[in-house]
């Protein structure tokens, strides 16, 4: 068999197979590898694997940030709100009158919050990751610019 000409459809052409990569991460399309590095330890390991393409060093570092800031204002959360039902009884019982219901409504918003805020973090991370697999580079707010910044050094 004969070598098409440059630019024609074969073996390393924009639209033949691609070319063989020495990527790490080998045959994976950069934006399925991005969008699989917001599975956080995904992220690790390609961020640590690749470092060549900062496509997917952008996602994977940025996965990472989002996976430490997480973890850390959930951490927070449980422990306000483990420390307030502990103290006050989830029914403001050890305060009686308009300060125990206070303390009630307290307790239960923290816990609301601290759901909804997980939630929303989710769908942050689910967002991010169809971005990545269709080429965006899209940046969460204040993880982003600190990932951009980092990969870019």
């Amino acid at each position: 068999m004969q070598n098409p000409p440059p630019g024609q459809q074969g073996y390393g052409s924009p639209s033949g197979n691609p070319t063989p990569s020495s990527s790490p991460l080998g045959s994976i399309d950069p934006n399925v590898a991005a969008a699989l590095s917001y599975i956080w330890i995904v992220g690790v390991i390609f961020f640590i694997m690749e470092k060549e393409n900062r496509f997917v060093r952008f996602h994977a570092l940025q996965s990472i940030l989002f996976g430490v800031a997480n973890t850390v204002i959930m951490f927070v959360l449980a422990i306000v709100a483990i420390i307030l039902t502990f103290a006050f009884g989830i029914g403001g019982a050890m305060v009686g009158g308009a300060i125990g219901s206070l303390v009630s409504m307290l307790v239960w918003l923290i816990w609301l919050l601290f759901w909804l805020i997980g939630l929303a973090m989710f769908a942050g991370l689910v967002y991010a990751a169809i971005k990545a697999y269709q080429g965006e580079t899209f940046k969460l707010p204040i993880i982003g610019n600190m990932a951009e910044n980092m990969v870019n050094k």
